[in-house]
């Protein structure tokens, strides 16, 4: 969700968007002790005059952790040869943005794979991987940093690619101690097309479910012989949510509910074939029996979690990964 084209959840009132520099200065060899004095002098003049015509132009970027007391700080990063300004906020986890670098100290690494939700679209707030990291980092008594690789719009075959080409999210991959994954819900966007009918959107279905075996077959790939946590996290809805859903008609919501069993069963599968941690967040936002409304944890589009979505999810996924942890 995010930028101009549709392809998010939902078309029209759904998901828009498919979802250092420095230098080093090495000291000359010395000469022989045969050179002369004059020579000595005239080397030495050469070498001042050229470390003082060095200009370093760029910037470097580093993400530190701080003290959950001490005041956010600014530091600036760079992408593609453009620097932005940053806030490092005071929190125990590191929070590390694509394009930026995990700081040296931090032992541990949560890795956020996924689409809009994950990402924290239409929320203007920490999305629930930050909100977990710092969970973890509490409960371990060590810095957690998070390295969001969700992106807008993404369906399972993006993810996949994700995976086999994207040189950056391989590497935070490979590094990871935890990696949170939610996927599927843009497989089986609402179109015009379908509308209503759930059957129409069933040939989706078993291709979702074979990219995500895919997913997950690649994920073990990047980090054999190393102790990994992978999470899978489902949907409360794979469409619009709550109020929203409702004032689009009883079809649709009947229609949102049938999709989102299948996706989320899909999910679930897959994790216990796997034997991953599974994260059930349609009872998270709608209680056990699935029939709250979720209208409170929802942001004004009514499609993706609200500032408080975002702490309900994380602290569904603290719960499950701290039994999970022994933390």
């Amino acid at each position: 969700m995010a930028f101009i084209r549709y392809s998010g959840r939902l078309a029209l009132w759904h998901r828009f968007s498919h979802r250092g520099s420095g230098f080093l200065l090495a000291a000359p060899a010395k000469g022989p002790p045969a050179v002369s004095t004059i020579m000595t002098r005239s080397r030495r003049a050469l070498i001042t005059l050229l470390a003082a015509s060095i200009v370093s132009v760029g910037c470097s970027s580093t993400a530190t952790t701080t003290s959950p007391h001490s005041p956010p700080r600014e530091s600036s990063s760079c992408s593609e040869g453009q620097c932005t300004e940053t806030i490092t906020r005071a929190m125990p986890a590191t929070h590390v943005r694509r394009g930026q670098v995990t700081s040296a100290g931090s032992r541990w690494s949560l890795v956020a794979l996924g689409d809009s939700v994950p990402s924290g679209a239409s929320c203007n707030c920490h999305p629930y991987p930050t909100l977990l990291a710092q969970r973890i980092a509490k409960a371990k008594g060590q810095p957690v940093a998070t390295l969001n690789d969700a992106v807008d719009g993404f369906t399972t075959a993006d993810v996949l690619a994700q995976l086999n080409g994207d040189r950056r999210v391989i590497a935070h991959v490979r590094s990871a101690d935890v990696i949170t994954i939610e996927i599927g819900a843009n497989d089986l966007s609402y179109s015009s097309q379908c509308d209503t009918e759930a059957s129409c959107y069933q040939p989706s279905v078993p291709i979702m479910r074979k990219n995500l075996a895919a997913i997950m077959s690649r994920v073990h790939t990047l980090t054999a012989g190393r102790k990994v946590l992978i999470v899978l996290l489902d949907y409360w809805s794979i469409w619009l949510g709550g109020t929203y859903a409702a004032a689009m008609g009883a079809a649709y919501v009947t229609a949102a509910d049938t999709l989102t069993d299948k996706v989320n069963a899909q999910i679930k599968a897959i994790a216990a074939a796997t034997h991953s941690a599974y994260v059930d967040l349609r009872a998270a936002f709608k209680g056990p029996n699935y029939s709250d409304d979720e209208t409170r944890f929802l942001s004004s589009d009514g499609d993706h979690p609200s500032a408080r979505g975002h702490q309900l999810i994380a602290s569904a996924a603290a719960k499950v990964i701290a039994k999970e942890l022994n933390l």
